[in-house]
């Protein structure tokens, strides 16, 4: 399989460093990004920073580089067959409205490139949209249009032994 470049992005009415707040709480106690009521939650070795060591569920990387308040590259180290990264990082657009993008760029080698796009491509891009929708509501308050699993995410949620879906019924950050 050839190079597998995934980008998502959210264009959020909110200063750039309040979205890289966002970015720098990143597997700590008061992590505001990543969604952890509804995905593995995100745990390393120590701060966020080069170096570091973790993942979440059985995807496991190091922060390859580290700016506070700008950007986090993760490199992968499992699954077998990931060979790549995936980087968080703020933009500004102007005084108040800052774009948070995520890239992930894989080049899958077997196994991953036949789990990549069946399994992990599908489960990440809907793990990324919940990351934007609570980055959305962290900096706003609301959502403008939040993110919907789809019926083979929810199945394949299940089959992971993942909760079923309790969407934004309510502020996962109060």
């Amino acid at each position: 399989m050839r190079r597998i470049d995934n980008l998502h992005v959210r264009v959020l009415a909110a200063p750039r460093q309040q979205v890289g707040e966002l970015i720098d709480s990143l597997s700590g106690s008061q992590d505001m990004l990543w969604p952890s009521h509804a995905w593995p939650k995100m745990r390393l070795s120590g701060p966020l920073g080069a170096g570091a060591e973790g993942g979440h569920g059985p995807i496991r990387y190091r922060v390859e580089s580290c700016t506070p308040g700008a950007q986090v590259r993760f490199r992968f180290s499992a699954p077998r067959g990931f060979d790549g990264f995936h980087e968080f990082a703020v933009h500004s657009l102007s005084a108040d409205v800052t774009r948070l993008t995520h890239l992930l760029v894989l080049r899958p080698r077997f196994p991953a490139s036949i789990t990549a796009p069946l399994v992990w491509l599908p489960l990440h891009d809907a793990l990324i949209e919940d990351c934007l929708d609570l980055a959305e509501l962290a900096v706003t308050g609301t959502i403008a249009e939040p993110a919907r699993w789809s019926p083979y995410v929810r199945a394949l949620r299940a089959v992971a032994g993942l909760p079923a879906a309790t969407r934004w019924f309510r502020n996962p950050l109060a």
